[in-house]
């Protein structure tokens, strides 16, 4: 696993032995780049359900200007400092080591764009984390959720609009844009 372009092109970052763990293969995360192409550079991403960090790392080498990265499985947060610690510059990639649902509740948050990548089963973890993102005080430009492409994701909430589904084999990239 390593990171696909940008200034960090090339950076090899570790990953974790742990079926639950799923990093995003390297085609759909150049694809999912591909559609923020133009609307990532100094913005605030925030990569919910971190895994093993490989999205945000990502988004800051593509230009993002700020990085919040959460996730709550103690393995994988050690993986995820382990890949920060590999970007010897100075840089503004944050990461909170607590589930994502506690980080939403307590954090006066702001960011641009919100990438969701939650365990696939968990419907309701999913339903809910999108819920809080939706009633934080600043509310992302962007929502994107990875999902198996047989789940189910409404057109419209109350506050996005369902723009793109991209489809990846069993997996989707479904985009959403604030109204």
């Amino acid at each position: 696993m390593q990171v696909i372009s940008g200034n960090f092109r090339g950076l090899k970052l570790d990953s974790i032995k742990n079926p639950d763990v799923r990093p995003t293969k390297d085609r759909i995360k150049k694809s999912l780049f591909d559609i923020l192409r133009f609307r990532i550079k100094d913005k605030i991403f925030l990569d919910i359900f971190g895994g093993t960090g490989q999205i945000g790392i990502e988004a800051f080498s593509q230009g993002a200007n700020k990085v919040i990265i959460v996730e709550s499985n103690k393995d994988n947060s050690d993986i995820i400092k382990k890949n920060i610690s590999k970007i010897k510059s100075n840089h503004e990639i944050y990461f909170y080591n607590t589930d994502a649902l506690s980080f939403l509740d307590n954090s006066s948050i702001k960011c641009d764009i919100a990438f969701l990548d939650p365990p696939y089963k968990d419907t309701n973890l999913l339903n809910e984390t999108f819920k809080k993102i939706e009633n934080l005080e600043f509310i992302p430009e962007i929502i994107i959720v990875e999902t198996l492409s047989s789940q189910f994701m409404p057109e419209e909430t109350e506050k996005f609009n369902l723009q793109k589904i991209h489809k990846y084999g069993k997996i989707s990239l479904n985009l959403y844009e604030r109204k």
